[in-house]
């Protein structure tokens, strides 16, 4: 049994809260938070209870109303509870508990104290690998040895096997033309500013996230306590769809158990992962191409779910690379011409996706659509395919995939002729 209270200093240091502190207090005070600001000073003193307290103020707070409404204040308030409630479970010894909490302060919080969050990660893995280690001997290496049984896909894979399952016409017309070692010079002339699609292979060889990705332990031991958002059933425009925090570990587990989830495949679905994880951001490396143009990075996410996973036809503002890590994904795309030939959805939220469900098109609402020109590809492991801005595109996972999608936004060289 826990006491109450917790000695200060916890084994993580946290130099941006012991700075920001006594002003983040004063301007929460200032919004109303009164009874937040006497928890969270009795938190600072290792009052556990009043640092669980804190961390329920907050949380209700954050789920207030939309999103978009929740005061910024809120969210790091909610990153203080956080690292106080954490300090005390690593404290006892409780890894596991502290990294959720932790993980919590990074997907909910606010970004005055992630420095402060991102510190505390490292130092409670650390501590929580050193402690496996101790209790498991050589539990680790002999886990990697054993990494045939334990891959995440497995390479006996027939088209004919899921043609049945794809989108009508599917393969059957224009394939996204595929090129080997592209430079940067053809890709900017014959892709970037041209505004077609292209896959590129061979890119990937010397990322360590290749090999490393497709191994079951090595995922679990470095980032299987760690909690992040998926998502479940079938789409995002589906009634039945939800959002839920889990560990990587349990991803895992439905994945292995072909998605299996009351409520349909569990997908990690375009979250920046890699700013949450470093060892996985050490696995992969920025392509060159994303480069072109002279713009910039606007994000970094990853896509990981079973077989089966959809996603439904839609357009990103953005240039984006999607890389194929592990396994294969089927990939059809239209032209940002024919945008209002696709239907895109009235309401705000929802423009950039269309109403056409590829999977079953109602021929009586949407008449024209199975006439439209495509192009379309099956991503192979180790395919890098290059997606212009606005370019519509639908994706289904054929088997268990782990994908990582690059954004860049336009540069100068955009508008050369």
């Amino acid at each position: 049994m826990s006491s109450t209270t917790t000695p200060h200093g916890g084994d993580f240091d946290t130099p941006t809260l012991d700075m920001e502190s006594a002003e983040l207090l004063q301007t929460i005070s200032e919004h109303g938070g009164y009874a937040y600001v006497r928890m969270a000073s009795l938190a600072a003193t290792g009052d556990v209870r009043a640092a669980e307290a804190a961390l329920e103020m907050a949380w209700e707070q954050l789920h207030s109303g939309p999103w978009q409404s929740v005061l910024p204040v809120w969210r790091d308030a909610y990153s203080m509870a956080c690292l106080h409630v954490a300090r005390h479970h690593n404290g006892n010894g409780e890894f596991k508990e502290a990294l959720r909490v932790l993980d919590m302060g990074i997907i909910m919080g606010g970004t005055l104290l992630r420095k402060d969050l991102d510190s505390a990660i490292e130092k409670v893995s650390e501590r929580a690998k050193s402690s496996r280690r101790v209790s498991e001997g050589s539990f680790e290496e002999g886990s990697v040895n054993n990494s045939e049984q334990r891959s995440l896909v497995h390479p006996e894979f027939h088209v004919s096997q899921v043609l049945q399952l794809l989108p009508i016409k599917s393969l059957s017309s224009k394939i996204v033309e595929k090129r080997s070692g592209l430079s940067l010079d053809k890709f900017l002339k014959d892709h970037y500013l041209a505004g077609t699609p292209v896959i590129i292979s061979d890119c990937m060889v010397h990322w360590p996230a290749k090999t490393k990705w497709n191994n079951i332990d090595y995922l679990l031991r470095v980032a299987g306590d760690r909690t992040v958002p998926v998502e479940v059933g079938k789409n995002y425009l589906c009634t039945d769809w939800k959002q839920e925090l889990i560990t990587f570990s349990e991803l895992l587990q439905r994945i292995k158990s072909n998605g299996g989830s009351p409520g349909g495949p569990t997908y990690l679905a375009q979250h920046p992962l890699f700013d949450q994880i470093n060892e996985l951001r050490k696995d992969i490396f920025i392509p060159d191409y994303c480069f072109a143009g002279g713009g910039e990075l606007r994000s970094l996410n990853a896509w990981f779910g079973p077989a089966g996973t959809v996603t439904p036809l839609h357009h990103d503002p953005h240039h984006n690379i999607l890389a194929q890590v592990v396994g294969k994904k089927y990939v059809r795309l239209y032209s940002a011409s024919l945008s209002e030939e696709l239907y895109p959805y009235s309401e705000t939220m929802r423009t950039n996706s269309s109403q056409v469900d590829l999977d079953d098109i109602d021929e009586r609402k949407f008449p024209k659509v199975q006439d439209l020109e495509f192009v379309d590809c099956i991503l192979e492991e180790g395919d890098m395919l290059y997606i212009p801005p606005k370019w519509w595109h639908y994706v289904r996972s054929l088997t268990t995939s782990f994908s990582v999608s690059f954004w860049w936004s336009e540069g100068e060289c955009s508008d050369a002729p």
